[in-house]
Parts: structure tokens; C-alpha cells; sequence
């Protein structure tokens, strides 16, 4: 029994050791899959964290993007790929926890993908044009009344928290505001400043240069703290709505199905590389708020906690992709 006992926990080890060996050797490179366009923040990310794995570890690191179908087109190819550890992606969180309560994707977010790291976060303002009649948060609500059922927001997509967070506002306050949906924040943004839609709940990585630069007015944070660039614009939570809190994660992500040991290692080279002081302040530099996590559980946790949330958000107002 003794012997029988040993042979099996020396295969155990003999896999274990051959699924890392797998993944450790530098006959593959390490390919990240960006479920976005090249250029963008979260490339950005994966490219500077990249660089610095390779520098870490001497393996070659490749850049896929993906984008298409917010995200499920990068995540799918991730799946698709052998679950050896040598293809994993880096995207919002977003992909998991809002975009399956609006469109049907082909896998479970929850079971099928496995956070391997989170590095950063990412925050949200309430932000009009810089021109706008309304000057701080009290004259903003002011005016908007005035103009019940005739003002509007924008949002940077159907089914996201940039559209949760103008509806719950648009309720809790009475305005009664129109939602303008976009594909995306530039040009949502541009009809902010043109004076087309009155004000919009967006990213801080699109709308803190043009908050910088004078182009925008920021009313209010949406997150669990002041942000660090704009202490003096209160959260929507001081302002007495707690529940437009909301916070992005950007994450690498691997199929559930990576063996543990190669897991790990993932996480000790990623959670290496993103801690370097020289990439968190690359990281800062696009608007990312550099936030290093590799707890699988905990991190699965919020995942699921989010989503319950969003769900809930979803079925309250109805919220149906276009």
C-alpha cells in the first residue's frame, strides 16, 4: 500500500513538474491576448507589464489583440488554446461582470476563466462640458430639474457602468434623463463637449486629459475614494449616492483548467513584474490606479459579488442590449 501510495504521488509530481516545465520553457513565448485595439490603455498595460516578465524571466512575450464583442472575441481565442499556461489575456473586468448581463457570450465568466492577477483599477466621473451652466454638484441637480425629461446622459455602450450609474443617478435625483448610448467614450465624449448631451458618468483613463487640458468639468468620483489627481472632487457617495460606487479592475486572466503549480507561477512572475515601481508609474501615467492582487479566491469573490450586483442593476431598469 506504502509502495502504491508513493508511485502515485510520484506521478502526481511528474505531472505537476512536466505541466511547468511546459510552461517555464522558452521554446514558447508567453502570448497575452488584449481584447482591445492596439494602442489603448489596457495595451499599453500588457505591453509595459510584458516587457518586464520578459526582462524577469527571459521569455519572450507576445501582444495579441483581439478586440470585438466587449472582449468575448479575445477571451473565447484565450479559451480556445491549450490550458498550458501559455496563453492567457489582459483586459477590464468588465468582461465578467457586465457585458454576460446584456449578451450572451460562449462560456461561463464565472467558471470558465480564472483571474490570475489583478494589477490595476480604474475610476469614473461624472463630468460635463467645461462651459456648462452648472458649476459644482448642487447647481448641476439644480439645473437638470429645471430641465426634467429634456436633459440627457451618454455612456460608452448599452449594459455598462457608465450606464448604470447615470440611471440610478437620473432616478434617485428625479431627473427623469435620457440615455444616449455610444460604442465608446471618444465620441461620447466629443457630444459632452459639442453641448449634444448634457453631462456622462465615464473611465478616468479618457476623460482625466480632457479634465486636465479644460475641456471637461468633473462634478463627482464614482468611486470608494477621491481619486488621486482630483482631491477636491468629491465621490457621489459624499453626496449622498452610496450607490454609485463603482470601480474597474484590469486583470490578466487564464482558462480555469491551468494546473495549479503553472497557476502560481503565473502569479509570481506577473505579480513580480507588476509591482516594479517603473511600471506602476507607466501604469499611472495612462490613468490606471496600479493595485497588484493575486489572490484567486478573494478576487473570484468580488467577481461574483459584482455580478450579483450588476445583475440586479440590469433587471431594475430593464436594460437590454441594442
Amino acid at each position: 500500500m506504502k509502495l502504491q501510495q508513493f508511485a502515485r504521488t510520484a506521478l502526481a509530481l511528474a505531472g505537476c513538474s512536466l505541466a511547468f516545465s511546459v510552461w517555464a520553457s522558452g521554446d514558447k513565448p508567453l502570448r497575452v491576448i488584449v481584447p482591445g485595439p492596439a494602442g489603448g490603455t489596457v495595451d499599453i498595460a500588457a505591453r509595459v507589464i510584458g516587457q518586464q516578465v520578459s526582462a524577469d524571466t527571459g521569455r519572450p512575450v507576445i501582444i495579441e489583440n483581439r478586440p470585438g464583442a466587449t472582449g468575448s472575441i479575445g477571451l473565447s481565442a484565450m479559451l480556445k488554446a491549450d490550458p498550458d499556461g501559455n496563453t492567457i489575456a489582459l483586459g477590464p473586468s468588465n468582461m465578467l461582470v457586465e457585458a454576460p448581463q446584456v449578451m450572451k457570450v460562449p462560456y461561463d465568466p464565472l467558471k470558465d476563466i480564472v483571474t490570475i492577477a489583478r494589477v490595476a483599477y480604474t475610476s469614473y466621473a461624472l463630468v460635463s462640458a467645461a462651459d456648462y451652466p452648472a458649476k459644482d454638484f448642487q447647481s448641476l441637480v439644480a439645473h437638470l430639474k429645471e430641465r426634467k425629461g429634456k436633459s440627457s446622459f451618454a455612456s460608452y455602450g448599452t449594459g455598462t457602468v457608465s450606464q448604470y450609474s447615470g440611471l440610478i443617478f437620473s432616478s434617485q435625483a428625479g431627473l427623469d434623463m435620457q440615455h444616449v448610448a455610444y460604442t465608446g467614450s471618444p465620441q461620447a465624449l466629443q457630444d459632452v463637449i459639442g453641448g449634444q448631451v448634457d453631462i456622462m458618468f465615464d473611465g478616468m483613463v479618457t476623460s482625466l486629459p480632457l479634465i486636465k487640458s479644460g475641456r471637461l468639468r468633473p462634478y463627482a468620483v464614482a468611486g470608494k475614494h477621491r481619486y488621486r489627481d482630483l482631491p477636491d472632487v468629491p465621490t457621489m457617495t459624499e453626496l449622498g449616492y452610496a450607490e454609485i460606487q463603482f470601480q474597474g479592475q484590469v486583470c490578466f486572466y487564464g482558462s480555469s483548467k491551468l494546473p495549479p503549480d503553472v497557476l502560481a507561477k503565473l502569479q509570481a512572475v506577473i505579480g513580480k513584474a507588476a509591482a516594479v515601481p517603473a511600471v506602476q508609474q507607466k501604469l499611472s501615467d495612462v490613468g490606471l490606479e496600479p493595485d497588484v492582487n493575486t489572490d484567486t479566491a478573494a478576487l473570484l469573490a468580488e467577481n461574483r459579488q459584482t455580478s450579483r450586483r450588476n445583475a440586479a442593476i440590469v433587471k431594475k431598469f430593464d436594460i437590454r442590449a441594442n
